[in-house]
């Protein structure tokens, strides 16, 4: 018994609904759960440590905007984290470009870089690390 056209095309709509929304909440969820990770938290926290940088966006508030997950900077592998998080105030707003290494013996994230690049072009830098190879222990330094 042949099928109707028209039930054919309810079906075909109701599956491009069902899919899409499906598609919109598996993007949502990936996006929570980058906000979750410590590399990301990290980087937060080291910009709202930063009271004059947070001055310049003008914060508080500081909006923290979703990763675009189709941007090409933003890449996770199991030792390495690279993102870029769109942050605003009220004035002025920016990528937050954070960097981070996985530490093979603790199984943490160590913050390289972060640093804020603003939408007038302006780069301030947040927070650099380096590692003493000598000494096996973190040394760090906040640039102004």
């Amino acid at each position: 018994m042949p099928v109707p056209l028209r039930n054919l095309q309810q079906l075909a709509l109701y599956l491009g609904i069902v899919s899409g929304g499906g598609c919109a909440m598996m993007y949502y969820l990936i996006q929570k759960s980058f906000a979750q990770k410590e590399y990301y938290l990290g980087a937060l926290q080291k910009l709202e440590s930063r009271s004059n940088v947070l001055e310049m966006l003008g914060a508080p508030p500081l909006k923290v905007h979703n990763l675009r997950l189709t941007d090409r900077y933003n890449h996770v592998d199991k030792t390495t984290a690279q993102i870029k998080i769109p942050v605003s105030g009220t004035t002025m707003g920016g990528y937050l470009y954070s960097t981070a290494v996985k530490d093979q013996f603790s199984r943490r994230w160590n913050l390289q870089d972060v640093i804020l690049k603003l939408n007038n072009g302006e780069s301030v830098p947040i927070y650099h690390s380096d590692f003493s190879d000598n000494e096996g222990e973190e040394t760090s330094s906040h640039v102004s």
